[in-house]
């Protein structure tokens, strides 16, 4: 893997990441997440998707302590008496691993955590939906050491609410998908295929594309009769647009905010990369003081970064700024001119001193093609692909391609960089292949 970095001395500021298997832990570890937030499938919000287990868990926390990282377990389902049994068996076998904190939202889970993990260290889940202080409060007073604010706190609620607890840490969700529901509660999943998305196993029907014709609602082979109604809060559409907060950090750090979370444990290690190198940037900016200009043109520029180089459903500030959160009811999402095409296995350097690049082919991969390779701190590496070797037959090659039989590669840097291990890379599509 790729090495030798300097240290740098940290904020003490906490750029939190999802992690849905061990290689999206590494990649957000490598790009500079301070800790990562995951589960197994029956206790947490991501039964698909989600390759934890105990022993995975117990290899992800050595992993991330050998690092100075932490790892949050979430046990944060919509428990019912059928979970506990076998949560308390789940519970005692996590207790000697050094779990750096649980994320839980239910009382009847947290009075649990408390009985056989005394010392365990306590955040609410957002699914908790804290969004006052008289709330945060309360839960303090139980032992939650951190609350992971509901989406539609505004930021002069953020304010009042550490004002009046300034001991009480403060995590706020700073990018990814929001729930057209208020705080994720939502039936839909449930009502129309029986997968419920209150313990974990989520179709997004918020995503589908519908066809409504007076009040009828068709989506894939199923019909139901529905009333739209708009009341005084506003109506409820779906589709919500992702959130995107980096131009807010230096107001939700002055409102009290310390762990700033990134959502989507089922997005791509190309995703994890790019978001947690975007906003790692973004923090290690304000933690040096960068003049209110200055900072305001890096951060737009980041912005612009993440609106182009991902997928993404449109971007909004929620509620931050006690606007409602915006729809996006055009389309499943926005498209992008960049496509992720590899991640980098391990850095060789040849005879003549010459960095060369083995990496996994995750889509296709052309000569001449424009490519980026993102380095620490979303320093970008840009090229035009001159050369492409097998690195099995050691053939020169004209393109490779991802898949079920994804191809290991080799290109040659045209200078000599230090990049994260894991590192990814991405190509510009061509006009007529855009996605």
């Amino acid at each position: 893997m790729i090495s030798g970095r300097a240290k740098i001395k940290k904020p003490n500021l906490e750029l939190l990441a999802p992690a849905g298997n061990m290689l999206k832990l590494q990649t957000a570890f490598a790009y500079g997440a301070d800790a990562v937030y995951l589960g197994i499938p029956d206790f947490s919000l991501r039964v698909r998707i989600n390759d934890f287990d105990l022993p995975k868990i117990k290899i992800a926390l050595k992993y991330a302590h050998e690092r100075g990282k932490k790892v949050y377990i979430t046990v944060n389902i919509f428990a019912h008496n059928k979970h506990f049994s076998k949560l308390e068996a789940y519970l005692k076998k996590l207790k000697p691993l050094g779990v750096d904190a649980f994320i839980v939202s239910d009382p009847g889970v947290l009075s649990l955590i408390k009985k056989i993990i005394p010392r365990a260290e306590l955040h609410l889940s957002t699914q908790a939906n804290c969004t006052n202080l008289a709330a945060a409060r309360f839960w303090f007073s139980q032992g939650v050491s951190r609350i992971v604010l509901g989406r539609e706190v505004t930021l002069t609620e953020i304010k009042a609410i550490h004002n009046a607890l300034p001991k009480l840490e403060l995590e706020y969700f700073v990018h990814g998908a929001m729930c057209m529901a208020y705080s994720g509660r939502c039936f839909l999943s449930k009502m129309f295929i029986n997968r419920s998305g209150n313990l974990g196993d989520c179709a997004q029907p918020c995503r589908w594309q519908y066809d409504v014709n007076r009040y009828t609602v068709k989506a894939r082979g199923h019909e139901e009769e529905l009333e739209l109604v708009e009341e005084e809060h506003g109506s409820y559409l779906l589709n919500s647009k992702d959130l995107c907060l980096i131009k807010y950090l230096p107001e939700l750090i002055k409102a009290g905010v310390t762990s700033f979370k990134i959502e989507g444990r089922a997005k791509s290690v190309y995703y994890q990369a790019t978001v947690c190198a975007i906003y790692r940037r973004a923090i290690s900016l304000i933690a040096k003081k960068t003049a209110g200009s200055k900072l305001k043109k890096d951060l737009t520029y980041l912005y612009k970064e993440l609106e182009t180089k991902l997928i993404h459903r449109g971007y909004t500030t929620g509620f931050l700024l006690g606007d409602k959160a915006e729809q996006n009811i055009v389309d499943s999402h926005n498209q992008s001119s960049w496509e992720f095409c590899g991640q980098v296995i391990k850095v060789i350097k040849d005879k003549d001193g010459k960095t060369n690049l083995l990496f996994k082919v995750h889509n296709t991969i052309k000569l001449d093609d424009e490519i980026e390779i993102i380095g620490f701190d979303y320093d970008i590496i840009k090229m035009k692909l001159r050369k492409l070797v097998s690195a099995k037959t050691q053939e020169e090659l004209t393109e490779a391609h991802g898949g079920g039989g994804a191809q290991e590669c080799l290109i040659q840097l045209e200078e000599n960089v230090v990049l994260p291990e894991l590192a990814v890379i991405r190509r510009k599509l061509k006009p007529e292949i855009k996605k």
